[in-house]
């Protein structure tokens, strides 16, 4: 019993999550996951907005050189792998260095949320399967 009520609470914050993802996208955030299968988990859990996919690009100096320019915070969801970590120290660093506003926080939230279990952003849509149809936005 008590572990289903620890489950709905996590559903609860991961519903907030996405809906407060959604909110950023609609305010012109630049939200970035490593691949495909993150951007697909992100909209099976009713993201709607643009996500930039970090794969589709030719390296870290191209995402770079892409993303300078911008006065949009970047939010980076990239994976809590070797590579991710390594990938997401390059982007900050590199981001910052050139003016970019980068945030990580919502990295961390989805961590905290899961209590690590979210290791590959994709890991995410797993969700989907306890959501039902109680938590999942409806969109006309």
């Amino acid at each position: 019993m008590v572990y289903r009520n620890i489950d709905t609470a996590v559903l609860e914050r991961i519903h907030e999550f996405i809906l407060t993802l959604n909110h950023e996208s609609e305010n012109g955030s630049i939200i970035v996951v490593e691949g495909k299968r993150d951007s697909e988990a992100l909209t099976k859990l009713g993201f709607v907005g643009k996500v930039t996919v970090f794969n589709r690009f030719k390296g870290i100096i191209d995402f770079v050189d892409s993303h300078q320019m911008t006065d949009k915070k970047i939010i980076l969801l990239l994976d809590m792998d070797r590579t991710g970590k390594y990938l997401t120290s390059r982007l900050v660093s590199l981001l910052q260095q050139r003016g970019s506003s980068v945030n990580l926080a919502y990295k961390k939230k989805l961590c905290e949320i899961t209590n690590g279990r979210v290791r590959h952003i994709e890991d995410i849509g797993s969700y989907q399967n306890l959501f039902g149809s109680k938590f999942l936005p409806t969109y006309s």
